[in-house]
């Protein structure tokens, strides 16, 4: 039975990965920290029936831990990050920390500099349904961001291809827990309630440095350079959920069943990735509660426009359920192990 460790227990992703690892057949939850409640159990946090400990990260036994999963903001995971390698134990950050390759573009668009260039190099971006074999040989996983993963799931099969062109619109829509769990005046009742509102739209939102890095991985350097990103994510009053619809000219020549080709032949087995028949649109019903990622292909009639939606639960697939998934993957176990479907 693995023993893993939280560090960051009481935030949304923390409470959703000890719901997870509390029913995994090959896992089981060894110590949890929090910096807020440190002292006190995690039954006086939420209205939960366990009782567990919260620990100060300084007093965690990492050392008694197989995996470490690090639910932190950035900039703070990466001492916490280097503390849990040192001890020898594998770590799965669900920060932006070492999501990115290059150091100078996670300082761009964090405004921090990478202080672990060398745990940078051995860290591998952790989308399953893209690295699959890498994520099994490491002993550091990134887990990407929620908009990231929908976003990068939908476009891959055409980034691949080659197929991206011109300007490629991202329009996402998340559900407040997207934020987190810290107070802010925007994810209040009255502000977030009865409305739907869009934040660093165009080209300024975090996330966009994770969709760049991996779709144009997918293809050469030249072919990868002819499209560019326009993204729009918006603030939706529900608990959860990501929507993400995108907006795609596919080149000439190529048709509606060339295009579900290329999807069939990127997802067929891939056990979390539902590629939906004509003629269905993603919706957040598709995914909420579960660790899937739904996927919609609509063609314009008489166009060359592409419309593909996504849907994903953003504190399943896009955060916590990720995490264990890749956990799953790098101990060799059952991909699907203690994940809703």
């Amino acid at each position: 039975m693995l023993k893993a460790g939280i560090i960051g227990a009481t935030g949304y992703t923390g409470i959703e990965l000890v719901k997870l690892l509390r029913g995994h057949p090959a896992a089981e939850i060894g110590w949890l920290t929090s910096e807020s409640y440190a002292g006190q159990r995690l039954s006086d946090v939420f209205p939960a029936p366990w009782d567990d400990p919260l620990l100060p990260l300084e007093a965690a036994p990492l050392e008694a831990a197989d995996v470490v999963f690090l639910c932190l903001p950035h900039a703070a995971s990466m001492p916490a990050v280097a503390a849990v390698r040192a001890a020898g134990v594998k770590a799965i950050d669900l920060s932006a920390d070492f999501r990115l390759h290059d150091a100078s573009v996670y300082q761009r668009w964090y405004n921090h500099p990478q202080s672990q260039p060398a745990l940078l190099a051995e860290s591998v971006y952790g989308l399953p349904e893209l690295h699959r074999t890498e994520i099994a040989a490491a002993s550091l996983v990134a887990n990407p961001g929620c908009y990231a993963t929908s976003v990068i799931l939908g476009l891959w099969p055409l980034a691949h291809a080659g197929w991206l062109t011109g300007t490629v619109i991202a329009d996402s829509k998340s559900g407040v827990s997207g934020a987190g769990r810290k107070p802010s005046l925007t994810t209040s009742f009255v502000e977030a309630n009865e409305n739907l509102s869009p934040y660093n739209i165009g080209y300024a939102h975090r996330h966009i440095a994770e969709m760049e890095q991996e779709l144009h991985a997918a293809k050469d350097t030249e072919q990868a350079a002819g499209w560019h990103l326009v993204f729009s994510p918006h603030l939706l009053p529900v608990n959860r959920g990501i929507l993400s619809t995108m907006y795609v000219s596919l080149p000439d020549g190529v048709d509606e069943a060339a295009v579900r080709g290329t999807y069939d032949a990127a997802f067929t087995g891939e056990p979390f990735v539902h590629v939906l028949p004509a003629g269905r649109l993603a919706t957040l019903q598709h995914a909420v509660n579960t660790n899937r990622c739904a996927i919609g292909l609509t063609f314009v009639p008489g166009q060359s426009t592409l419309i593909v939606t996504s849907a994903i639960d953003n504190l399943l697939k896009g955060a916590s359920g990720q995490a264990v998934q890749n956990m799953n993957v790098m101990f060799g176990l059952d991909e699907t192990s203690g994940l809703p479907q």
